[in-house]
């Protein structure tokens, strides 16, 4: 039983509370195409958190004094549904969400050649439907699909992941209750063809050893969400015979 004001145990007798094992991702599917009036779209879920990205643009850019000569100017907004957590989400931005809304379109920007693109405007609206924790990577991860969709010219696709320690343990993919009373985050976003770091984040406190340990869970979990994220595409355009 725990006690009042004490953190519950995450590792019940070498287990994950969800039955994974420290290194194993939660279900993930990937759609792209899913919104019609969109440039591009994609929608992702994994585990319980489910996202939704659609892309618009390249456009006229609104403000004009946004536009910038040599570059597109990318636009990425960040939203979470009233429904998608247990206490209802108050509408509108936060804090949190223009802070992960800046922190995807800085994740996204190094694999798309912003400079073929140059006084315009690419938007890249992203609602998390439901969250169980890692929205923004489920977030940058299906706004890589979505880009792809529609037709931007990128080096690479980004894929996005985060693992952590949870009761002195390293496990990948921290789901709801891991992420609330874990010990230590680190999210990265990747792109696999270079292995380029594109986002590094980290919340608590590693050890250099857990950090290299960690960086290599993630970095392993990336190829395998990149296959899936090919696979979308590939389902999408691929011409039935």
């Amino acid at each position: 039983m725990t006690k009042v004001g004490q953190p519950p145990k995450l590792i019940v007798r070498g287990k994950r509370l969800d039955g994974r094992a420290p290194d194993q991702l939660r279900p993930i599917k990937i759609k792209a195409g899913v919104v019609p009036n969109a440039a591009g779209s994609a929608e992702l879920s994994i585990g319980d958190t489910h996202v939704i990205v659609a892309v618009y643009g390249p456009r006229e850019v609104v403000p004009r004094h946004l536009a910038r000569p040599d570059r597109v100017y990318l636009e990425c907004i960040y939203d979470m549904t009233t429904f998608s957590t247990s206490d209802r989400n108050r509408p509108g931005p936060s804090r949190r969400s223009r802070e992960i809304s800046k922190v995807t379109a800085e994740a996204l920007g190094p694999a798309i050649f912003l400079e073929h693109y140059p006084k315009t405007e690419l938007d890249v609206y992203i609602e998390v439907i439901n969250a169980s924790a890692g929205t923004r990577t489920a977030a940058i991860t299906a706004s890589a699909v979505a880009l792809a969709d529609a037709g931007i010219e990128m080096r690479d696709l980004v894929c996005s992941i985060a693992a952590g320690k949870i009761d002195g343990q390293l496990v990948l993919d921290l789901f709801e209750p891991e992420d609330n009373f874990g010990q230590a985050d680190l999210p990265i976003s990747i792109m696999p063809r270079t292995g380029e770091i594109t986002l590094l984040q980290m919340d608590g406190d590693l050890t250099k050893e857990e950090l290299k340990k960690l960086l290599a869970m993630n970095q392993k979990a990336c190829q395998e969400i990149y296959k899936k994220q090919k696979a979308a595409l590939k389902e999408k355009y691929e011409v039935k015979k």
